[in-house]
């Protein structure tokens, strides 16, 4: 049985990262939208297979909870943002697996080195002020030999669509979305911290008939 009290608490170590707008937005539009368009059958392949003690940076309100297999001992979540970590709490009281919410920083992860077998990043590197050292960080408290999980949204594949993306990343749409930017080079960003993508597949989220400057996705999987 899972114990309650290492499900719902919250531990406090860096100043929240308050983006009230956005978290309303997300919770009440964007994650139903993205539930709609299927979007839990990635969450689903995203964890499948992890164990042992998991770190998952930008946990937002939880989504991902209910996917983690019985094989984990503990996934110690990761929000700055206190509406979506306040939603995340509740979602861990009906998790199958121990989750611990940790008011952190990806910049500054307030872990030991080689703390974890596993981490999940989803959705959540696009917002990353400093991606690089959030990276790094994972990196750090990862165990050797320890996987990296991927899904994120990323650089397009046509120059003019990378272009429309660096217009929007340079003027409101990271304003308006949580610190979003739609064009990062995640897949390079992973190699450069120091990982080894052993498995990575690109497609297309959601798939509609309107293009959107944040349709490419990868999902994958790192060695450190």
């Amino acid at each position: 049985m899972v114990r309650e009290s290492a499900r719902r608490e919250v531990v406090v170590v860096a100043q929240s990262v308050r983006h009230p707008l956005f978290a309303r937005f997300y919770a009440r539009f964007a994650g139903p939208a993205l539930d709609r368009a299927g979007i839990a059958a990635h969450r689903r392949r995203l964890v499948a297979g992890l164990s042992g003690e998991v770190i998952e940076l930008g946990a937002g309100n939880g989504l991902n909870f209910a996917y983690y297999p019985p094989e984990v001992v503990r996934v110690r979540a990761v929000e700055p943002e206190p509406r979506l970590r306040a939603e995340a709490l509740r979602r861990a009281g009906a998790a199958t697996v121990p989750v611990e919410l940790v008011d952190a920083r990806a910049e500054e992860l307030p872990f030991a080195d080689a703390s974890f077998d596993a981490a999940v990043v989803c959705l959540v590197l696009c917002s990353v002020a400093d991606p690089q050292a959030g990276l790094a960080e994972l990196r750090r408290v990862l165990r050797p030999g320890g996987r990296l999980r991927f899904f994120e949204h990323v650089q397009a594949d046509s120059p003019g669509t990378r272009r429309l993306q660096r217009g929007l990343d340079a003027t409101v749409w990271p304003r308006l979305m949580g610190g979003c930017h739609t064009g990062r080079d995640t897949e390079r960003a992973i190699g450069g911290a120091g990982f080894t993508v052993t498995e990575i597949e690109r497609f297309a989220f959601p798939e509609t008939r309107i293009p959107s400057p944040s349709a490419v996705h990868v999902l994958g999987t790192a060695l450190r």
